[in-house]
């Protein structure tokens, strides 16, 4: 079967880079926005021109002119949204409504996947304020989806190791420490952390895969299904020493939202879900959703075992 031609809107990002490189390493002829709101973004300039060494065609788009997405749109089979949902960098998510009406006017996209790559936000309507924001945005954006009858895949990707399993999960560093560390409640809520260029590995496999149409795709590998106190033994056992522990009650933790700023108490009100919840693993993978290990078993995916000795 012939591969997907693929356009990635938000390349230049954080998983939206890595997305590009899985795209052309499979042999998908791969497409990025480069959206003329870059300016003076010298090193977002530089990445893009990279991804043209690399193959990729880079085509001018932006969210304020409907037309240069339709047209950028046409040009491919499959739309990946890599757009920020971050508050701590950038929170972009309602841009992709007018994704949405641009690739319904298009009229040709075989598979759309949103920005999404984190928490599935259909299990988190009892989320708290303010951080169930990122949520409700992204349902808003499945909504706007289904009602246009766009075909789709939701990627589920947990956590990005980058962010969670360097730090230990630590708040305010993505550094292990090497002295203290804070446990969230007992530190046995499991929680699954994935490489980011993994993530970007199964989100190309599912383009052309009938069996994750209109579906989501849970990143479940198995030996990264950890709690923190097993994060924190695989790196105790990495640098031969046992950490000082301190351990965080719920009701503790959730005191030090107040009087923080905005997107700082957006991200404490995911960790509370994570780890005091354990909302990653306290389901079972409905029909509705499949799991990428499973579907993708030749797929090599980093163990933070070999992920953290990195940081030794």
């Amino acid at each position: 079967m012939e591969k997907s031609k693929v356009l990635v809107v938000g390349g230049t990002g954080y998983i939206g880079r890595r997305i590009v490189k899985a795209s052309l390493e499979q042999g998908h002829e791969t497409y990025v926005i480069q959206r003329p709101e870059l300016g003076l973004q010298i090193e977002k300039l530089q990445r893009l021109l990279s991804f043209k060494k690399q193959g990729a065609h880079i085509v001018e788009a932006s969210f304020s002119d409907h037309k240069s997405l339709v047209d950028a749109i046409k040009k491919v089979d499959v739309v990946i949204s890599a757009i920020s949902g971050v508050h701590i960098r950038s929170h972009s998510i309602g841009l992709q409504l007018k994704l949405v009406d641009a690739i319904k006017e298009a009229g040709n996209i075989k598979r759309f996947l949103p920005s999404e790559f984190g928490l599935d936000p259909a299990r988190m309507g009892h989320a708290l304020e303010p951080g169930r924001v990122t949520f409700d945005d992204k349902m808003a954006v499945r909504k706007a989806i289904e009602e246009a009858n766009i075909p789709f895949t939701y990627i589920s990707a947990n956590l990005f190791a980058g962010y969670f399993a360097g730090s230990l999960s630590q708040m305010g560093s993505f550094v292990p420490p090497r002295d203290k560390v804070h446990l969230f409640g007992d530190g046995k809520h499991k929680a699954i952390f994935l490489d980011e260029y993994d993530v970007a590995t199964y989100t190309i496999k599912t383009i052309d895969d009938p069996r994750t149409l209109n579906k989501t795709l849970y990143l479940r590998p198995q030996e990264n299904i950890l709690s923190q106190g097993e994060l924190i033994g695989i790196w105790e056992k990495l640098i031969g020493k046992d950490l000082e522990k301190t351990y965080i009650p719920p009701e503790g933790f959730l005191t030090t939202l107040k009087g923080l700023e905005y997107k700082l108490q957006v991200a404490i009100g995911h960790f509370y879900h994570i780890f005091y919840e354990g909302c990653l693993t306290n389901f079972e993978i409905g029909e509705d959703g499949e799991e990428a290990s499973k579907l993708y078993p030749e797929v090599n995916y980093t163990r933070m075992d070999e992920y953290l000795k990195i940081y030794v």
